[in-house]
């Protein structure tokens, strides 16, 4: 099948696609500007004391009186959705994403860490490496032929424009704001990966001349003549500098493309479908702390970090000790795609490799090079003490919670991830004596080009539950249920476009572009309190028990991960050392108990035991 083919079906299946599916229309996606101010009025209520609350509602409520500037920045945001597919999406991969100054790594580049395979050598490395590498094509040939399941959410189809831009897709670094480099949709589509082995990176052809993928078997070969170039261990690990703070990469980034030999090598991994980071062995031991860290920032600079290149959508790292998992990029993509992507992984690679060989000679791998002068020498070691100062700061705490999984909440009419946020307010409170911003990310996918919203916590019914925990039972179980109700209410809205968080960013974008000075609300106090996310939170919503991990969203935060099964939950919690106040132990801890605690909340032991 030509390239040329496959470039057809991709713009067909791209293009035509969503357009057949009863995707939800974009204007839908702007909740009127009264319930969006009430919303954030009630969000404020449990963080802020009532006379500093009294100051915000009067800005609130002049903000959006009729005639006042509330209502002429929603009308320019109608404007805007009747006249673009996707009114929301650009400007929040713009502002969340391309315009963050800081380092990819840990800050924003989320990890997922999967169950620990069977080899623990450089053979059953390449040979789980070579079938994976097969099983990520394979997801890519039912993306370019629409053979890929249509998935639904509540009833309602998916959004699959985000699927062909993954591959062949990469974020270069910029002054200001970096932007982000897509190749699939080019009329001649990238046909390789790159493969990072010891620091030095080669460009492996995946595509034989008639169009055919490549089979396990040689691709196996190919990787068996990369591991025989890349012995050596001297080299200076180039990926680091995709590791440093966007405006210092960016300015590295104008030194290294002076020269022709390092600019051809950068646009042939920038270019490339993928990255497979082939990593050395770390421990002996099998520590789930350790293995997220490796996928999430390669261990630092005498591990496997110098085997990555951060700006790259999507990168898969292959441990000789059996480690594994995929550490992606956000601005193409956030974690559901990604979790279709790896569910599609995981089942192929059960399954025997289902093709002969040919007997055709291949062509070497291509080795990259770069020439180093001692600018970009100092630009290396400068980002290995900045990476590993960074490392060093964050602190992972990976556990399996076994006491039950989502099958219980489902038991009693809640829903497991409103009882988890609720269980994770009450595990703040009582490690710091109050609670906190937090904002749990939901996918906008039901629309057309949607991505993300927030959903913000805590509520006032959280706080009231919280507050009575010492109480009676069966005042606490009423005040319990009415919090994770009102959080899955919030939920349900956040998900069928009726969140608060996206739009009262079009509110402050819009006034930006029509050129007035930033509204008085979004220089409130009040506004910067609320969205100082000290609980970024994420679930997985995964089919394995694998594990995902970033670092938190501000210097005093937490970030929590989870994935719901059936009967255990796998978390992730991470905290800056630097910040005495936070301790991921001691969240993880108390996150623990508190779990057990609402166990026995909605099973009391003597009822249990009557039973």
């Amino acid at each position: 099948q030509s390239h040329d083919v496959i470039f057809l079906e991709l713009a067909h299946f791209l293009f035509l696609k969503p357009s057949v599916l009863d995707l939800k229309e974009t204007q839908k996606l702007l909740p009127p500007l009264d319930q969006t101010l009430r919303e954030y009025l009630r969000a404020l209520e449990p963080l802020l004391p009532p006379d500093e609350f009294q100051h915000t509602q009067n800005k609130v409520l002049k903000f959006g009186q009729s005639g006042g500037l509330g209502p002429r920045l929603q009308d320019g945001l109608l404007r805007r959705a009747r006249t673009s597919n996707n009114w929301l999406s650009d400007w929040w991969v713009q502002h969340a994403y391309l315009e963050s100054r800081q380092p990819l790594p840990v800050h924003s580049n989320p990890a997922i860490s999967l169950p620990q395979r069977d080899h623990c050598d450089w053979r059953g490395q390449l040979l789980f490496a070579s079938k994976l590498i097969a099983a990520v094509l394979d997801f890519r040939a039912k993306v370019n032929t629409g053979q890929l399941p249509v998935e639904y959410m509540r009833g309602e189809p998916l959004c699959t424009q985000l699927f062909p831009l993954l591959f062949s897709s990469c974020r270069i670094p910029g002054p200001k704001h970096d932007y982000i480099s897509h190749h699939a949709l080019s009329r001649r589509s990238p046909t390789h990966i790159t493969v990072v082995r010891n620091y030095q990176f080669f460009q492996l052809e995946v595509y034989n001349s008639d169009g055919s993928r490549m089979t396990e078997s040689q691709i196996h070969g190919q990787l068996l003549r990369i591991r025989a170039a890349s012995w050596k261990t001297d080299k200076e690990p180039m990926g680091l500098l995709t590791s440093e703070h966007r405006r210092t990469w960016g300015q590295a980034y104008k030194r290294l493309l002076r020269d022709k030999v390092n600019k051809d090598s950068v646009r042939a991994i920038e270019q490339g479908l993928f990255t497979l980071c082939l990593d050395s062995p770390v421990m002996r031991i099998s520590d789930e702390n350790r293995m997220a860290a490796q996928v999430l920032h390669g261990g630092g600079t005498f591990s496997n970090s110098g085997n990555r290149w951060f700006d790259k959508t999507l990168q898969f790292i292959v441990g000789e000790d059996g480690s594994w998992g995929l550490l992606y990029e956000q601005a193409t993509a956030e974690g559901p795609p990604i979790a279709t992507l790896l569910d599609h992984v995981l089942d192929y690679c059960q399954k025997p490799d289902p093709k002969r060989s040919p007997l055709v000679p291949l062509p070497m791998p291509r080795k990259l090079y770069f020439l180093i002068d001692k600018d970009i020498k100092r630009d290396i070691e400068h980002a290995k003490q900045n990476l590993d100062i960074l490392i060093n700061d964050l602190d992972v705490n990976v556990f399996n919670f076994r006491r039950f999984g989502k099958d219980l909440p489902k038991q009693h009419g809640l829903s497991p991830n409103a009882f988890i946020q609720v269980a994770l307010q009450l595990s703040y409170y009582r490690v710091h004596g109050e609670v906190c911003p937090a904002c749990d990310m939901v996918s906008l996918r039901m629309f057309r080009g949607g991505r993300t919203e927030f959903i913000r916590s805590p509520t006032r019914q959280t706080l009231d539950f919280i507050q009575a925990f010492d109480d009676p039972r069966e005042a606490k179980l009423q005040l319990f249920r009415e919090a994770v109700d009102v959080y899955s209410a919030l939920t349900d809205r956040a998900l069928r476009g009726q969140g608060l968080d996206r739009h009262l960013l079009g509110l402050k974008l819009q006034a930006i572009e029509e050129g007035l000075s930033i509204p008085k609300v979004f220089m409130d106090t009040a506004y910067g309190l609320a969205t100082h996310w000290r609980l970024r939170t994420g679930q997985v919503p995964s089919n394995t028990d694998s594990v995902m991990c970033f670092g938190p969203l501000v210097p005093d935060g937490y970030a929590v991960c989870y994935n719901p099964q059936a009967d255990h939950v796998h978390f992730s919690v991470t905290a800056f050392n630097c910040c005495e106040e936070t301790d991921a132990e001691t969240l993880a801890r108390s996150l623990k108990h508190t779990l057990g605690q609402l166990q026995e909340l909605l099973q009391p032991p003597s009822a249990t035991a009557a039973a």
